[in-house]
């Protein structure tokens, strides 16, 4: 249940530019190749994981839809509960109309101002999805050349995008790009669920969280994921 974010940078070692990323990025259902090598190292490297990933299954990380709608759907989730996001999201899909998986920049430019805010979206988060829309007509938001450049320059040319933040620049990171190491800090859901399971509910320090995450890695998206699943069973999805 992500509200905010930051993230740890990833090691070069593990930074996820294959074909697999690509195809992430264009297949609606796509699960990453690293999914179950990771949680086998999660499960020897952490007990509370090692508890945790067992009971969701068969449950995995999703692409969903593509790299405009994915960006619009972390706008549309800033600082609101994932059932709440789940609903203005459905609201503001229908009525620009289309898959709603798959979202077209130009038909939400076309939109009039009043019916996005009828489906729930703030002044403020109404003039972020506008100015998206924006960059990806005009071709300012150069989406090919991502897959071949590292999580941090990738979250610097996010963030010059209106109301992409650091948050929604990593929830991008994770659910479109599926990159492996991303671990936001500053995620209210990452810090409660790390404060949870690892502390009995004590309040946790930036610092603390990253010191429970350093056995994460190279796989601190997926660790998070789990982190999330264990406060909300409905799967985070970007």
């Amino acid at each position: 249940m992500p509200k905010s974010a930051a993230a740890l940078p990833p090691s070069p070692a593990v930074l996820d530019v294959s074909p697999a990323a690509a195809v992430a990025a264009t297949d609606p259902d796509f699960t990453p190749a690293y999914w179950d090598e990771a949680c086998r190292h999660l499960a020897k490297r952490d007990r509370v994981l090692k508890k945790l990933i067992p009971r969701f299954g068969e449950a995995r990380l999703k692409s969903r839809g593509d790299a405009f709608t994915t960006l619009a759907r972390s706008i549309v989730g800033q600082q609101i509960s994932v059932k709440a996001a789940q609903a203005v999201w459905d609201r503001f899909a229908l009525a620009v109309g289309g898959a709603p998986s798959r979202l077209k920049p130009g038909n939400v430019q076309s939109l009039p101002v009043p019916q996005m805010r009828e489906a729930g979206l703030s002044a403020r988060k109404t003039e972020y999805l506008l100015d998206l829309a924006r960059h990806f007509s005009d071709g300012s938001a150069q989406v090919k050349r991502w897959q071949q450049m590292d999580d941090e320059a990738i979250i610097t040319e996010l963030v010059s995008i209106r109301g992409i933040g650091r948050w929604t620049a990593e929830m991008f990171l994770i659910f479109h790009l599926m990159r492996p190491n991303v671990m936001p800090l500053d995620d209210l859901g990452l810090i409660k669920g790390i404060s949870l399971n690892y502390f009995s509910g004590e309040p946790v320090s930036r610092a603390e969280a990253r010191e429970v995450g350093e056995a994460w890695a190279p796989f601190r998206s997926v660790a998070t994921w789990y982190i999330w699943r264990s406060l909300d069973p409905l799967p985070v999805e970007y």
